[in-house]
């Protein structure tokens, strides 16, 4: 969402509800977050019923009255889904187009086709990569795994030496690319450019990506050496079609959301004038609204209809694409209630001054936030919009490019340390046949490599811009 219009909807926000003093306000913030850690994991309560709860936790520990705590709540979900919840919904329905007409696996096969030996693990990083784009992590583990698992039996490779760079490019994508739901939400909340942001976030991406992806596979490998679980390699979506798109125009739907949106940073940069009528063109097609919906129309002639499928087949395909995200949007709507009860409790503010007097950089706070986060809770999602949250205030003074660091800063603290608390964690666990301990010495020391070497890299750009 656009500067503008987070503050057209800031005008409709409640006015703050407490002046309650900084210890107040610092206990409130640790009741509200561990009541939503509590009830996700001890509880197993749903996230999106968790951080309501939370929300409301933390307003009744800030002394503030409860109606003017559910508004505060009511304003920030709306406000939050309005602005993601039909980028997330466009995004959902490319990723299940591309997997079930055979897109995704023309790009794979092609790939592997042309890769082999040494370059095998370099040829999953870049498939993991660019199949992760439109995909959530969960979808584009399952559509992967297959792969993965077909390609490390047939080579006779090690299962971690092609797994760990398919699950490398996957995980970077989803905590650091937008119009992945966890970075749209930070920027969102922090009013930060989506062009710059996938800009800067596909730049540290990169690097970000080889360290922990081709790199850190070599040394999994030596720790744990499993053979690919035969039980484990179900059917790929494509063995039941006749035929599937080509190869380039799958690539180029793929890519064409994030072609138009870093048109629009690049004409924005160069022109750097609102009145001008280019200017004005690319900062339509080059919205994330429109960006996304072109690449869903375009999608439906150069994926679903070379895959031969019908016009009724391709209206249930959306409808099936979009039933899976419901519990998405409720989590990021509820974690959009819970930043706008921070906010109007007075944390902001706090954060502001705690920042100031402790002499943190800001960047540096975003990301210990999230990693606190994402350890209490499990969850990528709820680090991400219950951090951009609580630092939003920080990006108040920040240029364009500080403020697009500053969500990549919350989105490499999501990802630290996967374990036991993560769903993710059990996800890789089961389908590479492995046990707590060596998916502990692989997975979760991957993703706390990404957010580290990532965090690195934001760092250093900081410096630089």
């Amino acid at each position: 969402m656009t500067r503008l219009s987070v503050e057209m909807l800031a005008a409709d926000a409640p006015e703050p509800i407490t002046s309650a003093g900084h210890a107040q306000l610092g206990i409130a913030v640790l009741a509200g977050i561990a009541v939503i850690v509590l009830l996700i994991t001890k509880f197993k309560l749903h996230a999106f019923l968790s951080l309501t709860i939370g929300s409301l936790a933390l307003g009744a520990f800030a002394g503030a009255p409860l109606d003017k705590v559910i508004t505060s709540f009511s304003t920030g979900l709306g406000s939050t889904v309005a602005g993601v919840g039909v980028l997330i919904a466009l995004g959902a329905i490319l990723g299940k187009m591309l997997a079930d007409s055979g897109g995704a696996d023309q790009i794979v096969d092609t790939i592997l086709a042309k890769a082999g030996g040494r370059s095998m693990p370099w040829a999953m990083v870049l498939i993991a990569s660019v199949i992760g784009l439109p995909l959530f992590f969960e979808v584009g583990v399952v559509l992967l795994i297959p792969v993965v698992l077909m390609v490390a039996k047939r080579g006779n490779y090690s299962l971690m030496r092609i797994g760990i760079p398919a699950l490398a490019g996957l995980s970077v994508m989803h905590g650091l690319v937008p119009p992945h739901p966890g970075p749209l939400v930070a920027i969102d909340a922090v009013g930060a450019n989506l062009g710059v942001t996938l800009a800067l976030g596909v730049l540290i991406a990169i690097p970000t990506v080889v360290i922990a992806g081709p790199l850190f596979s070599k040394y999994a490998a030596r720790w744990v050496d499993v053979p690919a679980p035969e039980r484990m390699i179900p059917q790929r979506p494509s063995e039941d079609l006749e035929k599937r798109p080509g190869f380039g125009a799958t690539l180029a739907t793929i890519l064409l959301p994030v072609v138009l949106m870093l048109a629009k940073a690049l004409v924005d940069i160069v022109v750097d004038d609102p009145e001008n009528t280019v200017q004005r063109v690319f900062d339509v097609i080059g919205s994330p609204l429109i960006a996304l919906l072109a690449a869903v129309l375009v999608g439906i002639f150069t994926l679903g209809m070379p895959a031969g499928f019908s016009r009724e087949r391709i209206s249930s395909l959306v409808e099936k694409g979009l039933a899976p995200i419901a519990g998405i949007l409720l989590i990021v709507g509820a974690g959009g209630g819970f930043k706008q009860t921070l906010i109007d409790t007075g944390v902001g503010r706090m954060i502001l001054d705690i920042s100031e007097d402790w002499s943190i950089p800001a960047l540096l706070l975003a990301w210990l936030i999230a990693v606190a986060i994402r350890l209490a809770t499990g969850s990528a999602t709820v680090a991400t919009v219950s951090a951009a949250g609580l630092v939003a205030p920080l990006a108040a003074d920040m240029s364009t490019t500080h403020a697009a660091l500053l969500v990549l800063a919350i989105g490499a603290g999501s990802l630290f340390f996967s374990h036991v608390n993560d769903a993710g964690f059990w996800l890789v666990k089961e389908y590479f046949g492995l046990n707590v301990g060596q998916t502990i010495k692989t997975w979760s020391i991957m993703e706390t490599i990404i957010s580290v070497v990532a965090m690195a890299f934001i760092l250093l750009l900081s410096l630089l811009l």
